[in-house]
């Protein structure tokens, strides 16, 4: 056996037991879960996000258009970010492509009804990631250059005490930046802009290497500080457009979701058979995208919210609720209302092949998304799309660029954060010019698995999230503090 046959066949082993794992952590099994941890904290904090709403939306997105809103809630550490920027940094890992082709793939493969099931996760969702902020601002820390260090990892260690699951997070969140938070992410940015503009792969990637270069070795604050620009003007744009194509459509709004909600129960047959098959298909990549798009459950965002200069652990899990409320009961379901309102899904004839491949003539993914854009836009839509990816993949590098480095941090000290730092820009260069889709299934299966040590972990210190939340509300409702955090002379 030549050795190039021999790399090939530990190639295909390898791809058939990550096979196997990945089915396992995006599967039935893993998903019910992700549901259970969320509709657990929704049940136990009284149903909070809808309860508190005013209380969250007032802390979060409406506390941004209040005169002096700066100087409350704030612990005045100079090593700290702002609650918006530890927002917005957080959401430049989230928003990103999943929310353009990740919602298209769902609609192709699931159908209609897996909008549905993508807007239940998200809604649970809201209470697990609350869970995780909370959890974070509790137990974060200090390092030696006094920058506020928290995450799954700390209070996996700390809550628990147990430091060998937080390792096998750490290894897991680790690997994850290297494949699902860069390489896939170079690879969409140099593939869109070579098919768009022409532009050559090595081009795009010496370019988004210096960009990522500059920031990344700024640190958090420079992260914190280009995602506080670049996040609310690329998102704001991309729902604008997305809007003028519904609103041009207007009138099918009404069927989008009427299929929409059809299609989420629809049993076709008598006793289920393919018809329940489909509804589970529908369920699995409705679930699974949202999870994949608000990274609720995964204990991945905690980390930068961990490093903001919030004082109340229930403030940070606020905005915790709004971050997976934008993401994606706003960003994806503008995509998935603009696919399903231009005309370029056509529900009976995708249905035909849920479950199955699709044949060439049917698009999904970036390419279902540009097409509805473009029916509106013309070859505009298309280029509009591309340069959406472009900046939502460069921010998600720069978003998964801090966890890697927390999650190395966390394995071998402050010491290797400079060679991790190298590395990660370097790997930035193969993402744009290389075909790795190995490294990225196997970093896709890696981001998932991030998710077992940190839901057992928020399942098992629940008990505190409750008595925190529950506290707060007691000392407002006593009037000791206001619902934005303020104490009360």
């Amino acid at each position: 056996m030549s050795k190039l046959s021999a790399i090939s066949k530990i190639a295909e082993i390898i791809s058939t037991i990550n096979g196997y794992l990945n089915d396992f952590i995006w599967g039935p099994v893993m998903l019910v879960f992700f549901l259970l941890v969320g509709l657990m904290f929704t049940l136990r904090t009284g149903f909070f996000q809808i309860t508190h709403i005013k209380a969250w939306l007032d802390v979060t997105f409406l506390n941004l258009f209040r005169k002096g809103n700066k100087k409350v809630l704030r612990t005045d550490d100079k090593h700290s970010i702002s609650q918006f920027q530890s927002l917005c940094t957080a959401l430049a890992a989230t928003i990103g492509v999943g929310n353009i082709s990740g919602v298209a793939v769902a609609l192709a493969l699931g159908g209609p009804g897996a909008i549905f099931w993508m807007w239940l996760s998200a809604f649970l969702g809201t209470m697990t990631n609350y869970a995780e902020n909370t959890l974070g601002i509790k137990y974060r820390y200090k390092n030696e250059k006094g920058n506020w260090i928290g995450g799954a990892m700390i209070y996996i260690e700390k809550g628990l005490g147990w430091k060998w699951l937080a390792v096998i997070f750490s290894i897991f969140c680790a690997c994850a930046s290297f494949g699902i938070g860069n390489i896939s992410q170079g690879n969409e940015i140099a593939n869109g802009l070579k098919s768009s503009f022409g532009i050559p792969s090595w081009v795009t990637a010496l370019f988004v290497m210096l960009m990522a270069g500059l920031v990344i070795i700024g640190g958090i604050k420079r992260i914190a500080s280009v995602a506080e620009k670049i996040v609310p003007f690329m998102a704001i744009t991309y729902i604008i457009g997305a809007l003028v194509v519904i609103g041009l459509n207007i009138t099918s709004v009404p069927a989008a979701f009427a299929s929409i909600f059809s299609n989420a129960f629809r049993f076709s047959s008598v006793g289920g058979g393919v018809a329940g098959f489909t509804i589970m298909l529908a369920m699995r990549q409705g679930i699974a995208r949202g999870v994949f798009s608000n990274e609720a459950g995964l204990g991945s965002s905690v980390m930068v919210h961990s490093a903001s200069d919030v004082k109340e652990p229930v403030v940070q899990g606020m905005w915790g609720i709004f971050e997976v409320f934008a993401d994606t009961l706003i960003v994806c379901t503008m995509t998935a209302l603009t696919i399903l309102t231009s005309g370029v899904y056509d529900v009976a004839e995708y249905s035909k092949y849920i479950g199955q491949s699709l044949p060439e003539h049917l698009k999904s993914g970036v390419a279902l998304t540009s097409a509805a854009f473009e029916s509106v836009f013309g070859s505009m839509g298309g280029k509009f799309i591309t340069i959406a990816v472009m900046l939502f993949a460069f921010t998600t590098i720069l978003g998964w660029s801090y966890y890697g480095e927390r999650a190395i941090e966390y394995l071998f000290g402050l010491k290797a954060l400079p060679v991790y730092k190298v590395i990660f820009i370097a790997v930035i260069f193969l993402g744009c010019n290389a075909s790795l889709d190995l490294v990225v299934d196997i970093s896709d299966t890696f981001n998932g698995f991030m998710a077992l040590p940190n839901l057992i972990a928020v399942t098992l210190l629940s008990s505190q999230v409750v008595k925190m939340t529950k506290d707060y509300i007691a000392r407002v409702k006593a009037g000791k503090e206001t619902e934005r955090g303020e104490e009360i002379s």
